[in-house]
């Protein structure tokens, strides 16, 4: 790979196609998805993405997305891309995040028919914070009954491809309460009598084993979520008995990872067709 990494100018700069159309989930006005529709009759293979950008409106999101959703929906896979209420968002955080990717999934699934959705064929694909997002989503039916967060028999997503993802929340703060730039706890809540451990139900990799498979992408020069962490969260997953593999980017980035004309992306397609029964 020839081409310079990405930086985080050239990642806001990111942008692609209109969606085929915007689909609210909730009455907030960030609980909404966009679906991007493939031509043809289908029913269409699925992945249901989400975006990074440290859990805040900083960093843009959603926009950005378009630029591998419009890439996918021209190989014949529609795209759910998932806006949701981030931290600095009112009614966002605990357990307001969580709630809004439950929500965005349970539609998904109602809408499918309508739109010639396979819901056999899905993959789960989260970028950054994202990533984190997709890999709580395969791990909900771990969820204690206790967590505000539970909900029985939830819609299992057994495909999750996760890129540059922070799904050791627990591992990954640093010495002031931080990840990815923010206190912790603007995520995850703060301990109380009745839930001490903020992480025993906001975090992926305490909700090991899940039953899926999960391949998580970093580009070798990622800087906020290096390889380390990819290997760091197999080690678990693989001593949970999980399906997990690790595939490193070389001379990318974290935001090569989200961009379809980056050369990352053609090392990254293969795995989402593979992921989606794709030959």
């Amino acid at each position: 790979m020839s081409a310079e990494p990405m930086t985080l100018r050239d990642y806001m700069a990111l942008s692609g196609p209109q969606p085929s159309e915007h689909i609210a989930y909730g009455r907030a006005p960030s609980q909404y998805v966009e679906l991007f529709e493939p031509r043809g009759n289908g029913p269409f293979p699925v992945v249901l993405l989400v975006h990074g950008g440290c859990w805040i409106k900083q960093f843009g999101g959603i926009v950005q997305m378009r630029n591998v959703a419009g890439a996918l929906a021209a190989q014949g896979i529609a795209v759910w891309n998932v806006e949701y209420r981030r931290v600095d968002e009112q009614g966002g955080g605990y357990p307001g995040t969580f709630q809004d990717m439950i929500d965005a999934v349970d539609l998904l699934i109602v809408k499918a028919a309508q739109h010639n959705l396979d819901t056999t064929r899905i993959v789960a694909m989260g970028h950054s914070a994202g990533g984190h997002l997709v890999q709580w989503l395969a791990s909900r039916a771990r969820l204690p009954p206790s967590s505000p967060l539970y909900k029985p028999d939830p819609f299992p997503l057994r495909e999750v491809i996760a890129l540059g993802s922070i799904g050791d929340l627990r591992n990954r703060v640093d010495g002031r309460g931080q990840v990815c730039g923010i206190d912790v706890t603007q995520l995850t809540g703060k301990p109380s009598a009745a839930r001490q451990d903020i992480y025993s139900d906001t975090s992926p990799a305490e909700l090991l084993p899940n039953r899926s498979h999960t391949v998580l992408i970093n580009g070798a020069l990622d800087t906020v979520s290096p390889p380390d962490t990819a290997f760091a969260y197999a080690a678990r997953a693989q001593t949970a008995n999980d399906a997990v593999e690790t595939l490193i980017l070389p001379n990318a980035s974290h935001y090569d990872e989200v961009s379809a004309e980056s050369p990352a992306f053609t090392l990254i397609l293969p795995v989402i067709r593979k992921s989606l029964g794709i030959h």
